[in-house]
Protein backbone atom coordinates (compact mmCIF):
# COMPACT_ATOMS: atom_id res chain seq x y z
CA UNK A 1 0.00 0.00 0.00
CA UNK A 2 1.47 3.45 -0.77
CA UNK A 3 1.12 6.28 1.52
CA UNK A 4 -1.61 8.89 1.70
CA UNK A 5 -0.96 12.34 0.57
CA UNK A 6 -1.92 15.23 3.47
CA UNK A 7 -5.03 15.59 1.12
CA UNK A 8 -6.13 11.82 1.02
CA UNK A 9 -5.82 8.73 1.04
CA UNK A 10 -4.52 5.60 -1.53
CA UNK A 11 -6.36 3.40 -3.84
CA UNK A 12 -6.00 0.72 -1.66
CA UNK A 13 -7.99 2.06 1.39
CA UNK A 14 -10.60 3.54 -0.90
CA UNK A 15 -10.97 -0.63 -2.30
CA UNK A 16 -11.24 -1.70 1.57
CA UNK A 17 -14.19 0.86 2.07
CA UNK A 18 -16.06 0.35 -1.00
CA UNK A 19 -15.85 -3.91 -0.47
CA UNK A 20 -16.92 -3.19 3.18
CA UNK A 21 -20.02 -1.28 1.70
CA UNK A 22 -18.80 2.05 3.50
CA UNK A 23 -18.57 5.55 1.57
CA UNK A 24 -15.61 6.98 0.09
CA UNK A 25 -14.81 10.55 -1.70
CA UNK A 26 -13.98 10.16 -5.46
CA UNK A 27 -12.25 12.42 -7.90
CA UNK A 28 -13.86 13.37 -10.74
CA UNK A 29 -12.16 14.54 -13.81
CA UNK A 30 -12.26 18.21 -14.31
CA UNK A 31 -14.69 20.29 -14.36
CA UNK A 32 -16.56 18.09 -12.52
CA UNK A 33 -16.22 18.41 -8.70
CA UNK A 34 -16.04 15.52 -6.54
CA UNK A 35 -18.54 12.47 -5.26
CA UNK A 36 -19.36 10.49 -2.60
CA UNK A 37 -20.25 6.69 -3.61
CA UNK A 38 -20.95 3.48 -1.96
CA UNK A 39 -22.51 0.45 -2.83
CA UNK A 40 -25.64 0.75 -0.49
CA UNK A 41 -27.80 4.00 -0.73
CA UNK A 42 -27.98 3.83 2.94
CA UNK A 43 -23.95 5.08 2.86
CA UNK A 44 -23.94 7.75 1.33
CA UNK A 45 -26.99 9.74 2.93
CA UNK A 46 -25.01 8.96 6.15
CA UNK A 47 -22.02 10.29 4.71
CA UNK A 48 -23.74 13.25 3.90
CA UNK A 49 -26.06 13.41 6.87
CA UNK A 50 -29.09 12.75 5.19
CA UNK A 51 -32.08 10.83 6.27
CA UNK A 52 -31.09 7.21 5.26
CA UNK A 53 -34.23 6.81 2.85
CA UNK A 54 -33.45 10.13 0.31
CA UNK A 55 -32.80 8.88 -3.13
CA UNK A 56 -29.94 8.79 -4.47
CA UNK A 57 -28.39 8.68 -8.17
CA UNK A 58 -26.95 4.97 -9.71
CA UNK A 59 -23.45 5.20 -11.07
CA UNK A 60 -24.06 3.80 -14.21
CA UNK A 61 -20.24 3.42 -14.38
CA UNK A 62 -20.73 0.19 -15.65
CA UNK A 63 -21.77 -1.27 -19.27
CA UNK A 64 -23.72 -3.80 -18.15
CA UNK A 65 -25.69 -1.96 -15.43
CA UNK A 66 -26.25 0.53 -17.72
CA UNK A 67 -27.77 -1.94 -20.50
CA UNK A 68 -30.23 -3.20 -17.85
CA UNK A 69 -31.27 0.28 -16.93
CA UNK A 70 -31.78 1.56 -20.24
CA UNK A 71 -34.13 -1.40 -20.75
CA UNK A 72 -35.97 0.14 -18.09
CA UNK A 73 -36.76 2.95 -19.36
CA UNK A 74 -39.67 4.72 -21.28
CA UNK A 75 -37.79 5.93 -24.00
CA UNK A 76 -38.11 5.62 -27.81
CA UNK A 77 -35.19 3.67 -29.62
CA UNK A 78 -33.88 6.99 -30.71
CA UNK A 79 -33.55 9.00 -27.33
CA UNK A 80 -32.10 5.34 -25.79
CA UNK A 81 -29.20 5.96 -27.73
CA UNK A 82 -29.24 9.59 -26.64
CA UNK A 83 -29.43 8.23 -23.00
CA UNK A 84 -26.54 6.87 -23.47
CA UNK A 85 -24.54 9.46 -25.02
CA UNK A 86 -25.76 12.04 -22.46
CA UNK A 87 -24.25 9.77 -19.86
CA UNK A 88 -20.79 8.12 -21.49
CA UNK A 89 -19.75 11.51 -23.69
CA UNK A 90 -21.17 14.22 -21.93
CA UNK A 91 -21.12 12.75 -18.34
CA UNK A 92 -24.35 14.72 -17.21
CA UNK A 93 -26.71 13.32 -14.76
CA UNK A 94 -29.51 12.22 -16.20
CA UNK A 95 -33.40 12.18 -15.46
CA UNK A 96 -35.17 9.43 -17.21
CA UNK A 97 -38.53 8.09 -17.31
CA UNK A 98 -39.12 4.41 -15.91
CA UNK A 99 -41.06 2.16 -18.25
CA UNK A 100 -44.32 1.33 -16.68
CA UNK A 101 -44.20 -2.52 -18.55
CA UNK A 102 -41.03 -3.18 -17.20
CA UNK A 103 -40.30 -4.42 -13.67
CA UNK A 104 -36.78 -2.60 -13.09
CA UNK A 105 -33.88 -4.32 -11.12
CA UNK A 106 -34.35 -4.22 -7.33
CA UNK A 107 -31.21 -2.26 -7.17
CA UNK A 108 -32.38 0.52 -9.43
CA UNK A 109 -35.27 2.07 -6.41
CA UNK A 110 -33.24 3.99 -4.43
CA UNK A 111 -32.30 6.03 -7.54
CA UNK A 112 -35.77 6.38 -8.35
CA UNK A 113 -38.96 8.76 -7.52
CA UNK A 114 -42.08 9.60 -8.77
CA UNK A 115 -41.77 7.25 -11.93
CA UNK A 116 -38.32 8.92 -12.53
CA UNK A 117 -34.66 7.75 -11.84
CA UNK A 118 -31.39 9.36 -11.68
CA UNK A 119 -28.58 9.10 -12.86
CA UNK A 120 -24.50 9.87 -13.21
CA UNK A 121 -22.68 8.61 -16.04
CA UNK A 122 -19.02 9.52 -15.50
CA UNK A 123 -16.61 6.70 -15.97
CA UNK A 124 -13.53 8.20 -15.82
CA UNK A 125 -10.50 6.16 -16.85
CA UNK A 126 -8.17 6.79 -13.84
CA UNK A 127 -11.05 5.42 -11.90
CA UNK A 128 -12.39 2.06 -13.79
CA UNK A 129 -9.99 -0.31 -11.86
CA UNK A 130 -11.36 0.75 -8.55
CA UNK A 131 -14.98 0.73 -9.97
CA UNK A 132 -15.49 -1.95 -12.00
CA UNK A 133 -15.28 -4.77 -9.33
CA UNK A 134 -18.77 -2.89 -8.15
CA UNK A 135 -21.10 -2.79 -11.14
CA UNK A 136 -24.16 -0.99 -8.85
CA UNK A 137 -22.73 1.88 -6.87
CA UNK A 138 -24.76 4.67 -5.39
CA UNK A 139 -23.42 7.94 -5.67
CA UNK A 140 -24.01 12.15 -4.59
CA UNK A 141 -22.19 15.30 -4.91
CA UNK A 142 -19.49 15.80 -2.07
CA UNK A 143 -21.10 17.59 0.25
CA UNK A 144 -22.66 17.69 3.73
CA UNK A 145 -26.51 18.96 3.99
CA UNK A 146 -25.84 23.24 2.98
CA UNK A 147 -22.15 23.23 1.99
CA UNK A 148 -21.27 23.20 -1.92
CA UNK A 149 -19.52 19.89 -3.57
CA UNK A 150 -16.05 19.47 -2.86
CA UNK A 151 -13.56 20.94 -5.56
CA UNK A 152 -10.77 19.51 -3.81
CA UNK A 153 -9.60 16.62 -1.65
CA UNK A 154 -8.77 18.88 0.99
CA UNK A 155 -11.94 20.77 1.15
CA UNK A 156 -13.57 17.55 1.09
CA UNK A 157 -11.79 16.07 3.68
CA UNK A 158 -12.76 19.59 5.78
CA UNK A 159 -16.31 18.60 5.46
CA UNK A 160 -16.70 14.74 5.98
CA UNK A 161 -16.11 13.09 8.64
CA UNK A 162 -12.59 11.34 9.34
CA UNK A 163 -14.60 7.63 8.99
CA UNK A 164 -15.24 8.87 4.86
CA UNK A 165 -11.80 8.66 3.55
CA UNK A 166 -10.81 10.52 0.60
CA UNK A 167 -9.43 9.19 -2.42
CA UNK A 168 -5.83 11.05 -3.63
CA UNK A 169 -6.66 11.87 -7.22
CA UNK A 170 -2.51 11.96 -7.05
CA UNK A 171 -2.76 8.17 -6.10
CA UNK A 172 -4.78 7.08 -9.80
CA UNK A 173 -2.39 6.75 -12.72
CA UNK A 174 -2.72 9.21 -15.77
CA UNK A 175 -4.12 12.28 -13.76
CA UNK A 176 -2.41 15.39 -12.96
CA UNK A 177 -3.07 18.99 -11.17
CA UNK A 178 -5.99 21.53 -12.17
CA UNK A 179 -3.55 23.61 -14.43
CA UNK A 180 -3.36 27.11 -12.85
CA UNK A 181 -5.72 28.95 -15.99
CA UNK A 182 -8.68 25.81 -15.30
CA UNK A 183 -12.06 27.24 -15.35
CA UNK A 184 -13.98 26.72 -11.42
CA UNK A 185 -15.24 22.70 -10.90
CA UNK A 186 -18.39 22.23 -10.11
CA UNK A 187 -21.47 19.35 -9.92
CA UNK A 188 -22.35 17.97 -13.05
CA UNK A 189 -25.38 19.60 -15.03
CA UNK A 190 -28.54 17.07 -14.91
CA UNK A 191 -30.77 16.78 -18.10
CA UNK A 192 -34.55 15.74 -17.79
CA UNK A 193 -35.04 13.17 -20.82
CA UNK A 194 -38.64 12.51 -21.82
CA UNK A 195 -39.63 9.30 -23.40
CA UNK A 196 -39.43 11.00 -27.32
CA UNK A 197 -35.94 12.18 -26.78
CA UNK A 198 -36.86 15.49 -25.52
CA UNK A 199 -34.88 17.31 -23.50
CA UNK A 200 -34.76 20.16 -20.86
CA UNK A 201 -32.49 21.31 -18.09
CA UNK A 202 -33.16 20.49 -14.40
CA UNK A 203 -30.23 21.75 -13.10
CA UNK A 204 -27.37 24.05 -14.02
CA UNK A 205 -23.70 22.72 -13.56
CA UNK A 206 -20.45 22.44 -14.73
CA UNK A 207 -21.33 21.00 -18.71
CA UNK A 208 -23.12 23.92 -19.27
CA UNK A 209 -20.83 26.83 -18.00
CA UNK A 210 -19.07 27.04 -21.29
CA UNK A 211 -22.70 28.27 -22.81
CA UNK A 212 -24.84 31.49 -22.09
CA UNK A 213 -27.12 29.27 -19.60
CA UNK A 214 -28.27 25.26 -18.76
CA UNK A 215 -30.98 26.43 -21.53
CA UNK A 216 -28.02 27.02 -24.45
CA UNK A 217 -25.91 23.74 -23.68
CA UNK A 218 -29.49 21.88 -24.01
CA UNK A 219 -30.08 23.74 -27.20
CA UNK A 220 -26.58 22.23 -28.38
CA UNK A 221 -27.80 18.71 -27.18
CA UNK A 222 -31.18 18.54 -28.65
CA UNK A 223 -28.69 19.43 -32.31
CA UNK A 224 -26.17 17.42 -31.78
CA UNK A 225 -28.03 14.03 -29.83
CA UNK A 226 -31.81 14.78 -29.98
CA UNK A 227 -34.92 15.71 -32.29
CA UNK A 228 -35.45 19.22 -32.46
CA UNK A 229 -38.07 20.77 -30.73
Amino acid sequence: MSAPSADGVDVDVARSHLAEGRAVVLPNPAPLTYVVAASTPYAVNRAKGRPDGQPVALWTHHPRTTDLVLRSLDLSPPAVGTARRLLTDERVTLLAPLSRDHTPPAWLAPACHEGWTLLFGARWGPLRALLDAHPVLYVSSANRTGHPPAATAARARAVFPGDVPVLDPAALPGTAPDAADAPPRAATTTIRLHPDGHMEPHRSGAQDRPYADATAYVDHLRAAYGPAR
